[in-house]
């Protein structure tokens, strides 16, 4: 080989090792914006999390065989930002697991990630974030913006305007309680007798019936049930029945008018007490007793009852003994009404002598105010004497809630929960507390025991609110007419009964007005937008900030009339 070919053999292989050199040394450009697209865009709040699916591509001739790259939506705000999942990919001839992108066709990616949201992020940017490396070289580039902004609406979604639940009383106005005596027969006889009359239960039981019908607090009045065994035929015994509550009626007359009582007299008589034959017979200890209900079941016709029975001769000489002698009788019943303390006495005393009431009474009354320090007085009263009823601890806490003393509240409805842990209602009340702390397992937790709670559908509502789950949500609050519920409707695009709620609720706040102008936004109505900014905004000057930065307004920012409201 002459000396001019080496020396253009030398030139090619020191070109190839360049060029090889090269190709292995070449970093990565930045990649363009254009190439990746985020939905949804600009991004949204569902729950307490934002959210976000990212699609793009890698081109062509991009990627190095020997790189590997890791890409990480970024979320940035004010004074923060918050890493969302990296993902991974590598080039053809790197050894690991990642996701592959060949140099000659590049690559279509999608990345799923969500970030913890903070208000801030009202106002915020996504970018992408890409740190390479080729053999073992590392180097990135800046990060790529590809959104802009949260739409935060459900943000406004709160556990601590739901109204808390309160353990019922078991105050009564008035109580009925029944006093029983009886008057009994002999055989075939509808006579009184005086050994019945003058017996020291009759006795007793006139004496409890004057001193009710003397009592202003006591209303009483009386029945005559006069009854004859099955024994002895259907006209016989319906004769002796109906004798047995005349004599019995006229007697308890006498006996009311020489004592003053002015109690009413109902009286009626059973001609043959199978019911009461049937009590007996089960609660004896008759040996054929089954014997003798099977016949009671079998038959219907009381002549044939009678005639059956009668011919289990071995058992009607019990019966006759033990259990016929006791139908054959007058119940007196004396119905008493005893009638509770009025509303006002117990104001009175709730002012005066709390120690005059009981629990039931006290529970009672602190309903009877809507003063949040009164109902507070006789809450924490309730808890100093009863400290083992869970329901002050639970209803105090719930004064404590609802006028923003959440640290109080939440050592309220623990103490409740200490003395009653299946307690529905601080189940309840301790679920919106989590709900407040973002803690949606711990509240679905405590919910879960919390049935029969008052106003459960409403912490299951904002519970809903808080995973995203915005269809659930409004099944829950139903047609309840509260921030909370409309908001619900709202995030599920239902606008005419958001509006609906909205224009229902009782006690109108700055939330509600903010949540009309959003409603009024998204259907385009621009004099909405301006008179829900203008009385929210009235009520709570710092929802201003807020309105410039909620992205539910930024096509109404360049009105005139909505940025006077704003100013």
């Amino acid at each position: 080989m002459n000396r001019k070919s080496i020396l253009w053999l030398q030139l090619v292989v020191i070109t190839c090792v360049a060029m090889v050199a090269s190709s292995c040394s070449k970093k990565l450009d930045p990649l363009s914006a254009n190439l990746f697209t985020a939905s949804p865009a600009p991004l949204e709040l569902v729950g307490t999390k934002v959210p976000v699916v990212v699609n793009g591509r890698i081109p062509a001739k991009w990627f190095n065989k020997n790189a590997e790259l890791t890409i990480t939506p970024v979320l940035k705000y004010q004074g923060g930002e918050a890493l969302g999942t990296p993902f991974y990919y590598q080039g053809e001839n790197v050894a690991g697991n990642n996701i592959i992108v060949r140099e000659s066709t590049g690559a279509s990616i999608t990345m799923g990630s969500e970030f913890d949201y903070v208000p801030a992020m009202q106002k915020s940017e996504l970018y992408l974030r890409f740190e390479a490396s080729i053999k073992g070289k590392k180097f990135s580039f800046p990060d790529v913006k590809i959104a802009d902004g949260v739409v935060a609406s459900a943000a406004f979604a709160d556990p601590l305007t739901t109204t808390p639940s309160i353990a019922p009383d078991k105050f009564q106005k008035s109580i009925q309680e029944a006093y029983d005596a009886e008057i009994m027969f002999l055989i075939q006889q509808a006579e009184l007798r005086s050994s019945e009359l003058n017996s020291g239960d009759l006795s007793a039981w006139k004496k409890l019936v004057a001193d009710a019908d003397k009592d202003v607090k006591k209303n009483v009045n009386v029945e005559i049930s006069a009854y004859a065994s099955p024994d002895g035929g259907f006209k016989l015994n319906e004769a002796l029945a109906e004798k047995r509550e005349r004599n019995t009626t006229g007697y308890l007359e006498k006996e009311f008018k020489k004592s003053n009582v002015d109690a009413d007299i109902t009286a009626h008589y059973t001609a043959q007490d199978w019911d009461g034959f049937r009590k007996l017979v089960e609660a004896s200890n008759l040996q054929d007793k089954n014997l003798i209900i099977s016949v009671l079941s079998m038959y219907n016709d009381p002549a044939e009852r009678e005639r059956e029975i009668k011919n289990i001769s071995v058992v009607y000489k019990d019966l006759a003994e033990t259990i016929l002698p006791k139908l054959r009788r007058s119940r007196l019943t004396a119905y008493v009404e005893v009638i509770g303390k009025t509303d006002d006495e117990l104001r009175s005393a709730v002012a005066s002598n709390m120690g005059s009431l009981s629990v039931e009474e006290l529970l009672y009354a602190a309903t009877l105010t809507n003063v949040a320090t009164e109902k507070e007085r006789i809450y924490s009263y309730v808890t100093s004497k009863y400290p083992n009823d869970y329901r002050g601890w639970n209803n105090l806490g719930a004064v404590y809630l609802q006028t923003g003393l959440t640290d109080q509240a939440a050592n309220a409805f623990q103490k409740a929960a200490q003395v009653n842990s299946r307690s529905a209602e601080s189940n309840m009340n301790l679920a919106l507390l989590a709900l407040a702390d973002n803690n949606t397992s711990k509240a679905e937790q405590l919910l879960g025991n919390a049935a029969g709670a008052n106003n459960l559908n409403e912490a299951l509502g904002v519970m809903y609110l808080k995973k995203g789950d915005y269809a659930k949500a409004a099944q829950s609050f139903g047609n309840v007419a509260t921030n909370n519920s409309a908001l619900a409707q709202i995030l599920n695009k239902n606008y005419s009964k958001a509006q609906q709620i909205l224009d229902s609720v009782s006690r109108k706040d700055a939330t509600t007005y903010y949540l009309n102008a959003i409603v009024a936004a998204r259907t385009n109505n621009t004099s909405g937008v301006v008179s829900g900014l203008k009385k929210a905004i009235q009520i709570d000057p710092d929802l201003k900030t807020s309105a410039f930065n909620d992205l539910e307004f930024s096509k109404f920012l360049s009105n005139n009339d909505v940025l006077n409201a704003l100013r």
